[in-house]
């Protein structure tokens, strides 16, 4: 989804303009502090989150020495002024504010009504894009949360709970978020349903963390499918419980478990690895003893996507991504802030990634296709 269509013109306008403005205010401290004269401007289009910002006017002098830093000769898009202008819509700044705030900073006036309705158009294709009918088939499904400063009555931590789709193509997509309190498996559930209810029939594979019960709430709906929990997390969890003197031998052999092709050689690096530590830290070989058979499961895929799968890097640094943009706003003030300002980068994600498979899935797709087969021949 192209972010164009989710926001009217007048915000392409504003950062235009805004654009404009700080280069021409650029080329006169250029010319104070280096001599020479103006000469004009010329005109260009610029791909930027917003969408093309067409005849842009890019200031010149006569002696043709002046370049501004805004934006490069040959960069096609501007990321920090747009993410300020986007910031004050979706932080939930109030319509009199960002008006008041885009006249003070910026000299543009526009009326608290006309910002009310951009404001309003944003919630609308919200709700929208989180009813939209989805694919019939995904090869992976992600599921991870990413916590934020949140006010309701008071602030405190909520988490915004995401899935990402890989589908049968190879092409990626995040398919919903939504703001909870808690990230146990029955907030997953909802989620899960209105996977189904949006007309996705057929996964092959989920990947998650270690949320308790929520592999059982996954086969509710989709009994057929195959779960992975997150193994960088296990691992992460197991070195917080070894002795600092043990942790990079333990991070050694386990890697060895997992940095494999076959679920053979897994299980007799297992097995190495439990006659080694199994003296001194029983409870931790155990609960990997315990969790193989779903920390295990990527070693069924194919190898080219196994890198991929075992893991839900894949979703975390898409998160991590959201979380560098939301950062510097602190504590959004409602809920409603969060959803516009989550689903304003969401939209952007989702239209970079439009035409990028992800990698090892073009190689893997016709054995994903047979997997697709053989499951549908199962009993659920």
């Amino acid at each position: 989804m192209e972010l164009q269509k989710i926001l009217p013109d007048i915000i392409k306008e504003v950062v235009k303009q805004t654009l404009e403005s700080i280069m021409t205010a650029e080329r006169e401290v250029f010319l104070k502090e280096h001599g020479g004269t103006k000469n004009g401007f010329y005109v260009r289009n610029l791909d930027t989150v917003v969408g093309k910002l067409k005849n842009l006017k890019i200031p010149r002098d006569r002696e043709g020495r002046f370049r501004t830093k805004l934006i490069e000769p040959y960069k096609r898009r501007d990321i920090n002024l747009e993410d300020l202008i986007l910031g004050m819509f979706a932080s939930g700044m109030s319509a009199r504010a960002v008006a008041q705030a885009l006249e003070s900073v910026f000299e543009l006036k526009y009326s608290s009504s006309t910002i009310s309705k951009i404001s309003q158009v944003t919630l609308e294709e919200i709700n929208k894009w989180k009813q939209r009918k989805l694919k019939r088939r995904y090869s992976v499904i992600m599921l991870d949360g990413m916590w934020l400063s949140v006010r309701r009555d008071t602030v405190e931590k909520e988490v915004v709970l995401f899935v990402l789709g890989i589908d049968e193509e190879g092409y990626r997509e995040i398919l919903d978020f939504e703001v909870n309190p808690s990230e146990g498996a029955e907030s997953w559930l909802e989620m899960i349903k209105r996977l189904y209810d949006r007309g996705v029939r057929e996964v092959l594979l989920f990947v998650a963390d270690g949320v308790t019960g929520l592999e059982e709430r996954i086969k509710e709906y989709f009994p057929k499918a195959d779960f992975q929990s997150c193994v960088i997390h296990k691992v992460r969890n197991t070195l917080s419980k070894v002795r600092a003197k043990d942790r990079k031998k333990v991070a050694k052999d386990l890697k060895r478990i997992y940095q494999v092709s076959t679920e053979e050689e897994a299980l007799r690096a297992f097995d190495r690895f439990k006659e080694k530590w199994e003296w001194k830290y029983p409870r931790l070989v155990r609960s990997w003893e315990q969790e193989l058979y779903k920390l295990l499961t990527f070693l069924k895929y194919p190898e080219p996507i196994q890198r991929v799968i075992y893991t839900t890097n894949l979703i975390e640094r898409t998160i991590k991504e959201i979380r560098k943009r939301v950062k510097v706003i602190g504590a959004l003030p409602s809920v409603s802030a969060v959803e516009k300002f989550v689903y304003l980068r969401v939209a952007m994600l989702n239209d970079r990634w439009s035409n990028r498979i992800v990698n090892g899935f073009l190689e893997a797709r016709e054995e994903l296709q047979e997997m697709f087969s053989r499951k549908e021949g199962e009993c659920p």
